[in-house]
């Protein structure tokens, strides 16, 4: 997959914006605050139809204006595609190849991307969520099934929390969203454990690499549901657990069961990195498994994604860095920096330069 061109108008801090990529490696150089990762955020807005930063669509429309637009020419198996992403204070319209889309889950399976930036190397030891949300991004990028089951799960989820925080809690009613959170979450459960094992699988040998084979790096799917590989069994098995944590959920006014609460386990003969790992493993295995999405999607889907690297070059040693040189020929690369390195210009002297100041490209 390759990113031929974007326009931008009132997007964050651009007022209005055209520019054609390189097909292999684009860096873009500035100071902090000018506007180098608004332009990465723009590019993957396109994949998912939101913001890797913000939750809240509104903040990406320029200060004082009503909307902004993102539109991005690519090429995937060879064929051209458009995506167009427009974004009102209210409301957010999806068009690909000029017509509209009447859901966010039709714009999955066009862009596939995969962000790199410095808060990804705190992934390992910081909260669940930022595990959480690893795993949602990539599999609904690869599954929209996945999309519809998530999004189906989160609202039922909202419904089923609201009704536990009333003084008198109807059981009866309650059994409705159980239903629900029961159907998707079952689904959720089994999907991330399956991706959980592919991306184990890749991660280990990245990280092998890296490493000089000198660490062996496991990755495991922590469910606070027994898991099942077959799906009628896994909707018993989290009935079951809604049943007996009733009176715990009434009490606390909240859901402690289901794959809202899952993590990711992190280790390296058997030392959890997520409590006990050195600063350095930790950067090399959260490294390793987002460079493992590359292999995953190329498997899922035929293609290689783009990969988008926001001033993150900086925050890795000369090893990692040179890893991450040699491995891509094949993937087209956005990188983001302030000064690019000597040995980055070298590696690669056919990529294009852009220049970014205040909301301006030169």
């Amino acid at each position: 997959m390759i990113i031929k061109s974007i326009e931008l108008k009132d997007f964050r801090n651009y007022e209005s914006l055209n520019l054609q990529f390189n097909e292999k490696v684009n860096l873009i150089l500035g100071n902090n605050a000018q506007g180098k990762t608004n332009l990465i955020e723009a590019i993957s807005i396109t994949s998912l139809g939101k913001s890797f930063r913000t939750s809240k669509d509104y903040e990406m429309i320029k200060f004082g204006k009503e909307f902004c637009r993102v539109k991005i020419n690519a090429l995937k198996d060879k064929e051209d595609i458009e995506v167009e992403i427009a974004i009102a204070n209210n409301a957010k319209a999806i068009k690909i190849d000029g017509i509209k889309a009447k859901k966010t889950s039709e714009l999955l399976k066009n862009i596939y991307v995969v962000i790199f930036s410095p808060e990804d190397l705190k992934i390992v030891k910081d909260e669940p969520e930022k595990r959480r949300r690893f795993i949602d991004r990539e599999l609904c990028q690869i599954k929209p099934s996945y999309y519809v089951n998530l999004s189906s799960y989160k609202k039922a989820l909202i419904q089923r929390n609201f009704m536990l925080k009333e003084k008198i809690v109807d059981r009866n009613l309650l059994s409705v969203w159980d239903d629900e959170i029961i159907k998707y979450g079952s689904a959720i459960i089994i999907q991330r454990d399956e991706f959980v094992s592919k991306i184990n699988d890749i991660s280990k040998k990245i990280h092998s690499d890296i490493t000089g084979g000198n660490e062996i790096l496991n990755i495991t799917y922590e469910s606070n549901i027994k898991k099942s590989k077959d799906l009628k069994e896994q909707q018993e098995i989290f009935r079951k657990e809604l049943e007996k944590n009733i009176d715990n959920d009434i009490r606390n006014r909240t859901t402690g069961k289901g794959p809202h609460k899952d993590d990711l386990k992190l280790e390296i003969e058997k030392i959890d990195l997520r409590h006990y790992g050195s600063q350095g493993q930790q950067r090399t295995a959260a490294l390793s498994l987002k460079l493992a999405q590359i292999s995953l999607i190329k498997e899922e889907t035929g293609e290689y994604p783009v990969l988008l690297l926001d001033d993150v070059m900086s925050e890795l040693d000369k090893s990692r860095q040179k890893y991450i040189i040699n491995s891509f020929e094949n993937i087209q690369l956005f990188i983001t920096t302030t000064d690019v390195a000597a040995d980055v210009k070298k590696a690669f002297p056919e990529g294009k330069i852009f220049y970014v100041e205040n909301g301006v490209v030169l």
